[in-house]
């Protein structure tokens, strides 16, 4: 059976605004106007902040990278969706190694393979590839509780 990938990086023609107090600062933290709902509206904003914020004329991502910061993107959303009552949050925050991820979502249980070794699962039983994509590919996770109530996944996607 042939399977058909439908997803996207991001659309090239109108990505996600981007509004910031002050111009593009590698510091600045990025704020979507439309609340992030779902794993593509992430991927897809994500990847704006990358564009018009983190590149510049003397670095810019490679596909590569792109890449990688997607399926930890998707990764971190489909989690809070499907094991975390919901997306309460998505930030992105350019560094000078890459981009900062902090997912918020409505559950106050940390994942117990948050702070595993990123070993594959050797059989599907309920857990899948996920969060060993996600330790493979990001650096500096932390899990943190919300002052509301749920948490918040942070991460470092390396884009260098």
């Amino acid at each position: 059976m042939e399977r058909t990938d439908t997803t996207t990086l991001a659309s090239t023609d109108s990505p996600p605004e981007v509004t910031l107090a002050e111009p593009a600062q590698v510091t600045t933290a990025a704020t979507a106007r439309a609340p992030i709902t779902t794993a593509a509206m992430a991927r897809a904003y994500a990847h704006a902040v990358v564009l018009e914020q983190w590149n510049d004329a003397d670095r810019t991502a490679t596909e590569a990278a792109l890449i990688d910061l997607s399926l930890v993107v998707s990764e971190l959303a489909a989690n809070a969706v499907r094991h975390g009552g919901g997306l309460a949050g998505f930030e992105v925050t350019p560094t000078p190694q890459g981009v900062r991820l902090a997912v918020h979502d409505n559950s106050d249980v940390i994942p117990a393979a948050a702070f595993g070794a990123g070993s594959l699962p050797t059989q599907h039983l309920g857990n899948g590839y996920g969060w060993p994509v996600i330790i493979r590919l990001a650096r500096d996770i932390s899990v943190e509780p919300r002052p509301e109530g749920g948490k918040i996944v942070s991460v470092l996607v390396p884009l260098v």
